[in-house]
C-alpha cells in the first residue's frame, strides 16, 4: 500500500525550505550539499530527499515560493493615491524575514537549468510590469518611453532589493521611513526625468 501523505506535510516543507534558504545563503549554493542542508535543518539526508530529489529541486521551491509570494503581495496593492508608496512599503514589508531568500534570488538563480530558471524570470518579470505601471502614475508624460519606464522601475528596486544587506534593526532607520525614503526620492525625482 503506498504511503499517504502526512498530515504536517506542508509544515515540514515549509520549515525545510526556509532552513535550506538560511544554509545554502551562509555557504553558497554551490557549495552547500544535501547533506549540510539536511543536518542545518534537523532532518536526516533520506527525509530531505523524500521532499525533494535534488538541490536544483529544492533551490527552484525556495525561489518559486518566495518569489510569488512576492508577486502576490505586489499584485494586492490597490492602485490609486500614493500607490508607489504603498507599493514600495508592502516591498520592503515582504522582504523582512527574507533574507536568505532574496540573497539565493540575486546569487543562485542563474545557477539552475533553463527549464527551472524560466518559469522564476516570468515572476520577475511581472514584478517589474507592476513597478513600471507605479512609476508610470508619478510622471506620464516623462516615462512614456518603454526603456525608460523600465529603467525607473528597476532603480526604484535597486534601492529596495539591497536593504538587506546595511540594514541592522534596531539602529539607524527603521524599514519604515526607508520606505518614506525611498518613496520621497522616487516620487520627487521622477517627474524631473527628460523624456
Amino acid at each position: 500500500m503506498a504511503r499517504g501523505i502526512a498530515r504536517d506535510y506542508d509544515e515540514k516543507r515549509a520549515a525545510i525550505r526556509k532552513g535550506a534558504a538560511e544554509y545554502f545563503a551562509t555557504h553558497g549554493f554551490d557549495r552547500a550539499s544535501m547533506a549540510g542542508a539536511a543536518s542545518h535543518c534537523g532532518v536526516s539526508k533520506a527525509l530531505l530527499y523524500h521532499y525533494y530529489e535534488s538541490k536544483d529541486a529544492l533551490l527552484f521551491d525556495i525561489l518559486d515560493t518566495h518569489l510569488s509570494n512576492l508577486l502576490h503581495i505586489m499584485e494586492s496593492v490597490p492602485e490609486g493615491p500614493d500607490y508607489l508608496r504603498r507599493l514600495i512599503h508592502a516591498i520592503l514589508t515582504a522582504y523582512r524575514n527574507a533574507d536568505a531568500e532574496h540573497k539565493l534570488q540575486a546569487d543562485a538563480l542563474h545557477k539552475l537549468p533553463p527549464e527551472l530558471r524560466q518559469p522564476l524570470l516570468a515572476h520577475q518579470r511581472k514584478m517589474v510590469q507592476v513597478m513600471e505601471c507605479a512609476v508610470r502614475q508619478i510622471a506620464p508624460e516623462n516615462l512614456s518611453d518603454p526603456d525608460h519606464a523600465r529603467a525607473a522601475a528597476m532603480a526604484v528596486f535597486g534601492m529596495l532589493n539591497w536593504f538587506y544587506m546595511w540594514h541592522r534593526p534596531g539602529r539607524g532607520v527603521s524599514r519604515e521611513e526607508y520606505g518614506d525614503l525611498v518613496a520621497d526620492m522616487a516620487i520627487g525625482g521622477l517627474p524631473a526625468i527628460s523624456g
